[in-house]
């Protein structure tokens, strides 16, 4: 029979026993690799090894345990960048894991001064005994999850982390210098990726390089995709105060948790469920800062150039959202960042209670725009209460807060029963086509104002004493909202 050879972990000498792997068959894996470690190095290399074996079962580093895919996939994969493409230094390893690349590569390239990023406390923990283990100065753990606020400067970075390139690109905008480069180590299929992230970012990153490669004797494919930074990094200047100010958060992929939840708040469901809501355009999301910044949770921008107000508060979140994220949320094509907003539930109200002396205006609306023009109007006209009945859109609704131009944020809201459950000895003047001309109304010194719902109208246990606003016969009816503030005004100018 031809002899096919033996393998480091096969069994050797004739005897049915195993041989257990050692430094001299972890080399030999390594030198089919065209790595080349001294002896010295070598030993770094399996200090690190046993160091990984032996803390795994516990803080659960890794799911590759075989020897020779351990020296293949981990070691070997995490070296070979170095001899594909020269790497910076200070380099920084981002979401390094149980020291991936860089443990390896500080043992390969000692000259690097190399800084392991993990947010993980029990990776730090194993990263830190494994640094003073294996004797690696010029390591450095950084313990925290690297976002734009971090501006440590380092000339490169590397990356074996699966997530999207654009959202790296973004995540290290404080620290990566200008003509620095960041290394991603991914699989074949990246391309989509690539134009994606070369598109986002064409005024701050080109892409440098593309380099196809295999892990030797292996069918594992790789690429190493390096793009350089062309502009100073965001840290430097005012955005770089705001960066530290402000908690951030950069969010590329529409399947992200946080982005999923903002996206429900385009329905009134969502601001419901949520107790909060978008605060779109200009003026209302610098207003809304302004007025309640406590009520501020967060400032969505489209990528890191907008900057949150200089007066915001530091607890605002800066949401960083990718270009075409961020368009799906601004559904008023305002393209000026949103407010995150935690509105306050309006107070109840009850039929029973006495009413103040005034207007008490009762809003069934199912529109929110209807429901937004109406609190506008009825703020204008200095109404006492306005009550949300059951059937009413919620105010808060972003397209509720755009119609009432930013007043449902301070205006006196209640909440109310369903229309049902108006008792019907309760003063009210119900606005409908048919009825006594408006002119002809005398308003009580307490009263709800009350018109009907779009489409249905008036139920018919309120139809029997209306209110009419006079208008040309060619027209069945007016708008909502319109005719309540017709109704306000003539109330007021009394």
């Amino acid at each position: 029979m031809k002899s096919t050879g033996t393998r480091p972990s096969q069994t050797a000498g004739g005897q049915g026993r195993k041989q257990l792997p050692g430094p001299a068959q972890m080399d030999a894996l390594l030198k089919g690799c065209g790595i080349n470690l001294s002896p010295f190095q070598l030993n770094q290399l399996w200090a690190y090894h046993q160091l990984l074996r032996q803390h795994d079962a516990e803080l659960n580093l890794t799911r590759i345990r075989n020897f020779e895919n351990m020296v293949l996939k981990l070691y070997a994969d995490s070296i070979l960048p170095a001899i594909h493409a020269p790497l910076p230094s200070p380099l920084l390893d981002l979401g390094t894991g149980p020291g991936m690349p860089g443990i390896p590569l500080k043992i390969f390239r000692p000259d690097l001064h190399i800084l392991l990023a993990e947010s993980r406390q029990n990776r730090t923990y194993f990263l830190k005994k494994a640094a003073a283990g294996v004797g690696l100065p010029g390591l450095d753990v950084v313990a925290r999850g690297i976002a734009p606020d971090y501006n440590r400067p380092v000339a490169g970075v590397i990356t074996r982390a699966v997530e999207p390139i654009a959202e790296t690109l973004a995540r290290i905008a404080g620290c990566l210098m200008q003509d620095g480069m960041v290394i991603f180590m991914k699989g074949p299929r990246c391309d989509e990726e690539i134009e994606k992230a070369s598109k986002t970012f064409a005024s701050v990153y080109e892409l440098a390089d593309d380099i196809p490669y295999r892990i030797p004797h292996t069918p594992h494919q790789r690429r190493l995709v390096v793009f350089r930074r062309t502009v100073k990094p965001i840290s430097a200047g005012s955005a770089g105060l705001m960066m530290q100010k402000h908690r951030i958060r950069v969010i590329e992929s529409e399947s992200n948790a946080i982005f999923k939840d903002l996206k429900k708040l385009l329905g009134g469901r969502g601001v419901k469920k949520q107790g909060q809501t978008l605060v779109c355009g200009t003026r209302l999301a610098t207003e809304a800062i302004k007025q309640a910044p406590k009520q501020c949770l967060a400032w969505i921008s489209s990528g890191n150039r907008q900057l949150p107000p200089s007066n915001a508060s530091g607890l605002l979140n800066w949401i960083q959202l990718a270009p075409e994220l961020f368009q799906s949320l601004d559904i008023f094509g305002t393209k000026h960042p949103i407010v995150l907003f935690d509105y306050p539930a309006p107070a109840p109200w009850r039929p029973e209670t006495h009413l103040l002396s005034g207007c008490s205006l009762l809003v069934p609306f199912q529109d929110p725009e209807n429901v937004g023009a109406v609190i506008r109007s009825a703020v204008a006209f200095d109404v006492d209460r306005i009550i949300l009945l059951a059937e009413s859109a919620n105010p808060f609704h972003p397209k509720a807060i755009r119609a009432s131009a930013g007043t449902v944020l301070s205006a006196r809201l209640f909440q109310g029963p369903c229309l049902s459950e108006i008792p019907q000895d309760l003063p009210v003047i119900a606005l409908a086509a048919s009825g006594q001309p408006l002119a002809q109304t005398r308003f009580p010194q307490s009263f709800c104002l009350l018109t009907g719902m779009e489409g249905p109208g008036l139920p018919s246990r309120w139809q029997a004493d209306t209110v009419a606003i006079p208008m040309a016969p060619s027209v069945e009816s007016l708008n909502a909202a319109v005719a309540t503030a017709i109704a306000l005004y003539e109330w007021r100018r009394r």
